[in-house]
């Protein structure tokens, strides 16, 4: 509809469900968080600038800036487990290619994770946790060679941390060929499996 100076009116916003805006928050808070200063270093009005809404708003979802930061690291870990589980809800041959796919659709929440949240003290020890679940299930779907299991735990461990940084090292480079780059990456990954002794 026109208005009497002949402009239109625009169209009235849609509020955000109370959900959706805490979603919206949480992302707006991993990008602040990974590309502002780290934890100590984005302070809420950062993120609510980054949000486009009010610190007031924040309160309502978040009671500090330390609950906000757990939130997203929750938010991060439900995905990755999400996407590395599937369907099936558990490992399988498309969990490294699904795990790509996820990290470059959100780079912020996988580095939030794997990089940041092991710099923070209040962090630390729940960024490695979850880095030792995987490498866990990973272990898991290791067959055993009758080798000791200090070497399966090995190969389950140096898999996990190859999977992560050559995540993280194809984020840093752009994500490119994002169709080719998991299969790169799984050819590396064998290479570690045929290291078990036989």
């Amino acid at each position: 509809m026109a208005s009497v100076s002949g402009e239109r009116e625009a169209a009235p916003r849609r509020r955000l469900g109370r959900a959706e805006r805490r979603e919206q928050i949480l992302a707006a808070a991993t990008r602040a968080f990974v590309r502002e200063g780290g934890y100590s270093g984005t302070g809420l009005d950062d993120i609510a600038r980054a949000a486009g809404v009010s610190r007031m708003i924040l309160y309502r979802h978040f009671e500090s800036k330390h609950d906000l930061y757990q939130a997203a690291i929750d938010r991060a870990a439900a995905g990755l487990h999400g996407a590395a589980t599937g369907e099936a809800g558990r490992l399988g041959e498309s969990s490294v290619p699904a795990m790509m796919a996820w990290a470059g659709s959100d780079p912020d929440a996988f580095r939030l994770m794997f990089r940041h949240a092991l710099r923070e003290p209040e962090f630390q020890a729940e960024a490695t946790a979850i880095r030792a679940s995987m490498a866990a299930a990973l272990g898991a779907q290791i067959p055993s060679t009758g080798t000791a299991p200090a070497w399966e735990r090995w190969v389950a461990r140096l898999a996990t941390s190859m999977v992560i940084e050559g995540i993280l090292v194809w984020l840093d480079e752009g994500a490119p060929d994002p169709e080719d780059a998991p299969d790169r990456l799984l050819r590396a990954i064998d290479g570690v499996y045929q290291s078990l002794p036989t």
